[in-house]
């Protein structure tokens, strides 16, 4: 049973009309993000690639396109604060990716930045969306940094929020060690402390909030996580899921490139961050403080202070 509203079929259903909405407008308010009211918020589904994604699009068709990648074991709605702040001048499209949120699982297991990219890249053309303007974080952010690998003329600007080619794999075990651990509860109650536990950024009003978005309740009670089981199976190892994108090849990447880097990182090194926004040859870097490796969620009003700039001046 999903405990969250999307489309059912292909037409979109307006969300500025369900609880959810008025949860995130909760949410804003009690971080003073501003905004602008009577925005589009739609969910929606399309076909691309032989599979189903689910995706939520805000503000007008005329504005400048966005495109929100989101991070692994996470959902489009890991944006939403972001999205409701941006979508009085963006069209802003926030895409599950496979296997996350509310989108098909891939039925041969693969999830590797490069099929994902494929994903993306499919889902800008069914949309005729041109030029646009691209966040990625973490996975997210390695499926950015393959686009631009791909089609390197493709996107206006890229944000590339707390990832780069080279991570701690430290980290990375800590959060794949916390995405197991979340797998499966009796009590969603039990989920919440260990996501706040996890995560002291965010407070716990914040995170009951976001659950419906990342469990699902099975048929005999018990709550699970909404992704793909096998993207957290201990026999997927971490390295034998190709990165795709080097340090070398980031110095191709000609169009504008914000870094975006959480101050208490366990993902991104500052030194890491340093080498790729310097060989990133429009790059930019920004450290956000009160922030882990979540930063847009974990402090959205300074994630938004540091990308608003960058917005800016393109």
């Amino acid at each position: 049973m999903h405990l969250n509203t999307f489309a059912a079929d292909a037409a979109p259903l307006d969300m500025t009309a369900t609880d959810e909405f008025e949860s995130l407008l909760a949410s804003a308010r009690d971080l003073a993000i501003a905004h602008q009211p009577g925005i589009r918020y739609v969910s929606r589904n399309v076909v691309l690639r032989h599979r189903r994604f689910h995706f939520l699009e805000w503000g007008a068709a005329g504005a400048p396109p966005l495109l929100l990648l989101h991070g692994g074991h996470q959902s489009a709605h890991s944006w939403d604060l972001v999205s409701l702040h941006l979508a009085d001048r963006f069209h802003v499209f926030a895409l599950d990716q496979r296997g996350h949120g509310d989108s098909e699982w891939s039925h041969d297991g693969d999830y590797s930045p490069g099929a994902m990219a494929d994903d993306a890249l499919a889902f800008l053309e069914a949309e005729g969306v041109v030029a646009p303007v691209v966040f990625g974080h973490s996975m997210g952010g390695l499926v950015t940094m393959t686009m631009l690998k791909k089609a390197p003329g493709l996107p206006r600007a890229v944000v590339l929020v707390d990832v780069g080619p080279e991570v701690s794999p430290e980290g990375a075990r800590v959060i794949q060690a916390f995405i197991r651990s979340t797998a499966e509860f009796d009590d969603i109650e039990e989920f919440v402390a260990r996501v706040q536990a996890y995560d002291p950024f965010r407070s716990r009003v914040h995170i009951e909030r976001t659950v419906r978005y990342n469990m699902l309740r099975r048929t005999d009670g018990k709550y699970v996580s909404k992704c793909d089981h096998f993207l957290g199976d201990p026999r997927r190892r971490e390295g034998e899921v190709p990165r795709g994108v080097s340090l070398e090849d980031t110095r191709a990447f000609a169009c504008p490139a914000l870094v975006v880097r959480g101050a208490e990182s366990n993902i991104l090194t500052p030194e890491a961050a340093e080498r790729l926004a310097a060989a990133l040859p429009r790059g930019e870097l920004v450290t956000v403080p009160r922030c882990g490796h979540n930063v847009h969620s974990q402090n959205t009003p300074g994630f938004i202070d540091a990308v608003t700039p960058f917005l800016n001046a393109l």
